[in-house]
């Protein structure tokens, strides 16, 4: 299964993991709180975790789906959330 992570520096990190886990819980199964969340997306879960200085996203395709349009597309809303504190520093590593 290809998977990546991300942390995501940000004083903010509870608030966009919530943000993001409301805002997918429209369309998808998600489960949070303020330090850990999960969306599960039709093509693989995308993991959550806060802390005081980051917000680590992990992406993880199950089965047929593109990993680095997944990224894409979390990072784009989580973007959208930070507007305020300008764009957000996504460094993904490729998990093995």
């Amino acid at each position: 299964m290809p998977a990546s992570r991300a942390v995501v520096p940000t004083a903010h990190a509870s608030r966009y993991l919530q943000q993001l886990c409301k805002h997918w819980g429209h369309k998808f199964e998600v489960s949070f709180d303020p330090a850990q969340g999960r969306v599960k997306l039709p093509f693989g879960p995308v993991d959550l975790l806060a802390d005081d200085v980051a917000l680590t996203v992990t992406c993880t395709i199950e089965g047929d789906g593109d990993l680095a349009r997944m990224q894409q597309v979390v990072a784009d809303h989580l973007n959208r959330f930070a507007h305020r504190e300008g764009e957000l520093a996504f460094a993904w590593q490729p998990l093995a």
